[in-house]
């Protein structure tokens, strides 16, 4: 099944690396014209250079910039076809040792973030008549684990942002759904509350250890079900979230 976007817009938020960026390549690779929308400026122009996309830097939490970046879509492409909040931190700190700064910080990219893109979309997709939305949720919005409480809660509201959204446009043309990725061979994952990121062999130690597949995924794996979401032929999709997780959810 080959999934085609050509003369179709499409913003991703977080694509200047990780699980963003592999979507942003994929969408291009079917024809898309891609946005990418990322606070790291410098990242975001060399990947959109890369992959020979547009970047706009700036900060999912302020909810101008959201505005704003779909209006910049809209007015330079005419439409915006499909949106994917890829945009996420993680902070690795139970519960008791979650400082009121990084519970704030969590919320405002993860939560807020995901929330003022949505509405900045669908007020333009609504008036369209169509669009299609990807949320990332996780599996630690159902699931949850210990160690870091506040991604987890931040992915569950994104969860139920995704099925609100949805329900209230079912009848606009919108679709609004959401992927949760289990174990993910990313930056974040390697970096993210370590003082010294994983080497491949523990990234391969820990895929063996904790993945019912006995690997991590690697990102354009994720991107696929994306593109599965945002196409024709998940036309009668929407409030659904979608685990991509080799299994983990299942046990």
């Amino acid at each position: 099944m080959e999934l085609r976007f050509n003369s179709k817009s499409v913003l991703i938020t977080g694509g200047a690396s990780g699980m963003g960026a592999a979507t942003a390549q994929l969408f291009v690779e079917s024809g898309a014209r891609v946005f990418i929308a990322d606070r790291n400026a410098e990242l975001a122009r060399a990947t959109a250079s890369r992959l020979g996309a547009t970047a706009i830097a700036g900060d999912v939490g302020d909810s101008a910039f959201c505005n704003s970046v779909v209006a910049h879509v809209v007015d330079t492409h005419g439409s915006l076809d499909c949106l994917v909040n890829a945009a996420g931190i993680i902070i690795r700190a139970t519960g008791l040792d979650t400082t009121d700064e990084d519970w704030m910080r969590t919320l405002n990219v993860n939560v807020s973030g995901v929330f003022y893109m949505c509405r900045a979309a669908i007020r333009h997709m609504k008036h369209q008549g169509a669009g299609a939305i990807v949320n990332f949720g996780s599996i630690w919005g159902e699931l949850s684990g210990k160690g870091a409480l506040a991604y987890a809660a931040s992915k569950g509201a994104v969860h139920q942002i995704t099925r609100t959204f949805a329900i209230e446009h079912a009848r606009d043309g919108v679709r609004v759904n959401g992927v949760c990725p289990g174990e993910v061979d990313t930056p974040m994952l390697r970096s993210a509350g370590r003082s010294v990121p994983l080497t491949d062999e523990q990234a391969a130690e820990m895929g063996a250890r904790v993945v019912p597949m006995g690997r991590l995924a690697q990102p354009h794996e994720i991107g696929r079900m994306v593109l599965f979401l945002c196409s024709d032929h998940a036309s009668y999709i929407t409030g659904a979230m979608h685990y991509v997780d080799a299994g983990y959810s299942a046990q």
